[in-house]
């Protein structure tokens, strides 16, 4: 289906786009280009087909949510300008990829949207008061009055429809311009010719004038519209997300150790990267100092910090703890694992839901069907004597009552009222076919840390730790950003902070009165790591360590949720970045079977592409960085509201507060908002198999027609209010 497009910062083909297109290790070129214009199937289908006939093209992939085109050839075999010229043959704008130019392009077309929607309203309304003043009127109103009430009705309604009615008009010119139709074709015709045949009418003092049909058809479809571009728009927004974190500033350190300030997308391989603590690595790199800490959980999963040795691999997106460090840049901010992450987002969102597949299948039926029928209708009338006048407004009353608008409403109304329903509930609903893929499954696989997990660690031993021992080790616990630290100090309550200095890899020193005290390792601290759970010891002086035993803990109702998933026939995993022995201690207290710990982000999204060519229609539901590209790749997709903001825009559904149990009404609402959806479909076609034969025999007028149309449309709004009442099936 059609839809405005705005245009991009025009560039010029005649350009060198060669900077455009990025070198990958194998020796493909990728080139990535921005296409408006594109809102169905039947456009990517057009568009891919189009650019795969040029010569060397060895790929070519669309993403509609995003409007990206990807396209890949062997070394230099193609000049990138040839995809941009073949592109705008097709009748589509295309443009280099840029980020935050196709965003401004998008909200721009929002609010031009929204702006048609407006005027269509007011035109309508105004309108409609000048009519119903002609009908109810009647006897009393003489012919002069009746004449200025039409004339100024067409006043008002010619230019409001016209301006409201740009989003169909310019469509189906593109469509026409290339010799082709969609569904804005009829849609405009019907407009159009309505008021061209009231203002004959008016013109002429013909008592068959509806200038209040036109503004009110345009101010329906609109709608429709706009939430079509509401859900397209948030489901860009996750990998717009991950590119907007990459273009940051980083501090380059120049030959002679000067610091330069450049944008990450600058780095090559080999710079020196100056990183503080608490910042996040924009590039992978290997670090060059001895031994430096880093948060790696939005990464790999991993619950506790980690030490990172000289010469260690650290990957984008990683965050620096304690003191500063210097990274070697081993890869461009497009070759890292956050761009990585990028492309496993694009790649996830290719598929379309089964509703809007019918619903593009009777769309594509909808214009010959609909555009021959009143064509024949117009014959017919005439052949049987009518007046040209008649045969005409016959014609564009079935042009009008057949307006797709009840089954372009079927999907839509049924998953705003559910979604509003799981907000009440705590689930924020983001993709728009979300539901739909969420009544489907039959797997549910988890992360571990921070989704079954609080993410955040406890001390567990308190009771059994001298509170002289447990205060002193809290003063050293308070100086340090460490997450078990953190909880040893929240379990002590407040205090004073030690003097006290940091031995990298293997913890705290401190001393007091002339006492070495140690917090750290088992190793370092003179104890023996037990393994079952995260540990620090401490030490003072010469006298036995002791033993801080931590634990994140279960959430309060995880097997709760977990047990009435198996009831409905779900079977249940966990997949997890944490270490073993962290993972298999809420594998045994959840009763999950199938787990692994250690995964890092590519084997997640790996088991994600295993469990779907296995025919499982998968949940996955997840809150670190690491997750993002298994979300994608899911079936449906739910990340925790704590979760990192490219995490939460990867998902489809992001659950607020700290409750598990929402997900299990979920899945009951998807499965009732399923049989709604086709019920409305149902009804769709209940109405026009009705409303078809009234307008061909001249039954119902233009006005009348699209009150019907209205109708319908009203009908298949209440039927989807039944989601608002009840969870289960």
């Amino acid at each position: 289906m059609g839809a405005l497009t705005l245009s991009l910062p025009a560039a010029n083909v005649a350009d060198d786009l060669s900077r455009c297109v990025r070198k990958q290790a194998n020796g493909i070129s990728l080139f990535e280009a921005a296409v408006r214009g594109a809102r169905c199937a039947n456009c990517i289908a057009k568009i891919e087909a189009g650019v795969n006939t040029i010569v060397g093209i060895e790929n070519a992939r669309l993403n509609l949510s995003t409007g990206k085109l990807s396209v890949e050839w062997q070394g230099d075999a193609v000049d990138p300008r040839t995809v941009i010229q073949r592109v705008r043959a097709l009748g589509y704008e295309a443009q280099p990829f840029n980020a935050a130019l196709t965003r401004d392009a998008d909200r721009e077309e929002g609010r031009f949207l929204l702006r048609c929607l407006a005027v269509a309203g007011f035109g309508m309304v105004f309108v409609m008061g000048l009519t119903d003043a002609i009908w109810y009127g009647g006897q009393d109103l003489d012919a002069a009055t009746r004449d200025i009430l039409f004339r100024l009705a067409a006043v008002v309604s010619i230019p409001v429809t016209l301006y409201a009615g740009q989003p169909f008009f310019r469509s189906a010119y593109r469509s026409i311009a290339k010799r082709r139709t969609n569904m804005d074709v009829p849609i405009g015709a019907a407009i159009v010719l309505s008021l061209a045949l009231s203002f004959y009418q008016a013109a002429y003092r013909g008592t068959q004038i509806y200038f209040d049909a036109a503004p009110m058809l345009a101010f329906v479809l609109l709608i429709g519209r706009y939430l079509d571009f509401m859900l397209r728009d948030r489901a860009s927004g996750a990998a717009q997300h991950l590119v907007s974190m990459q273009s940051v500033l980083v501090r380059r350190l120049s030959a002679g150790g000067e610091i330069q300030t450049v944008a990450a997308q600058e780095v090559l391989p080999g710079d020196r990267i100056l990183l503080t603590s608490g910042e996040r690595t924009p590039v992978d790199g290997r670090i060059e100092n001895d031994t430096i800490e880093a948060d790696v959980s939005l990464v790999t999963g991993e619950s506790l910090p980690v030490f990172v040795n000289r010469g260690d691999l650290l990957r984008a997106g990683s965050i620096i703890l304690g003191k500063s460090a210097v990274l070697t840049a081993s890869a461009r901010a497009d070759d890292s694992l956050m761009a990585d992450l990028a492309r496993l987002l694009e790649a996830g969102q290719q598929t379309r839901g089964l509703y809007v597949r019918l619903a593009d299948r009777a769309a594509r039926a909808y214009v010959p069907f609909v555009s021959g029928l009143a064509i024949l209708i117009a014959i017919s009338w005439l052949a049987a004597g009518a007046a040209l006048s008649v045969a005409i407004t016959n014609a564009i009353t079935v042009l009008i009552i057949t307006c797709p608008c009840a089954l372009g409403l079927a999907v839509p109304a049924v998953q705003i009222i559910a979604t509003s329903r799981l907000f009440d509930r705590g689930l924020l609903v983001k993709s728009g076919d979300a539901l739909e893929r969420l009544a489907e499954i039959d797997m549910a696989v988890f992360d571990k840390t921070g989704t079954l997990t609080a993410g955040k660690p406890e001390l567990l031993n308190a009771d059994a730790i001298p509170r002289t021992m447990l205060a002193r080790a809290a003063e050293i616990a308070r100086t340090s950003r460490h997450p078990l630290a953190r909880a040893l100090a929240a379990a002590a309550g407040d205090g004073p902070a030690a003097n006290v200095r940091e031995i990298p890899g293997c913890g705290l020193e401190s001393e007091r009165d002339g006492i070495v005290e140690r917090l750290g390792s088992a190793s370092w601290c003179g104890g023996e790591s037990i393994g079952d759970t995260s540990e620090l010891w401490f030490r003072s002086g010469d006298a036995p360590p002791l033993r801080f035993a931590f634990s994140d803990v279960m959430r309060s109702d995880a097997l709760q949720m977990i047990g009435a998933l198996k009831n409905r026939g779900i079977k249940v995993e966990m997949l997890s970045g944490d270490s073993v022995g962290p993972t298999a201690h809420l594998a045994a207290q959840t009763g999950i079977s199938d787990w692994k710990s250690g995964a890092d982000p590519k084997e997640k999204a790996a088991r994600m592409e295993q469990l779907r060519a296995q025919g499982h229609r998968v949940l996955m539901v997840g809150d670190g960085l690491n997750d993002a590209g298994a979300l994608a790749l899911a079936h449906v997709s739910i990340s925790a509201g704590s979760a990192a903001d490219a995490t939460q825009m990867a998902a489809d559904i992001v659950l607020r507060g700290n409750s598990l149990m929402p997900l299990v009404e979920a899945i009951d609402i998807a499965r009732k908002s399923r049989r709604l959806v086709f019920e409305n479909f149902a009804l769709a076609l209940l109405y026009n198999l009705t409303a078809i034969p009234m307008a061909a025999f001249g039954l119902v007028t233009p006005l009348i027609a699209s009150a019907s149309m209205a109708g319908s449309s009203l009908f298949v709004m209440l039927n989807a209010l039944r989601a608002a009442r009840g969870s289960r099936p």
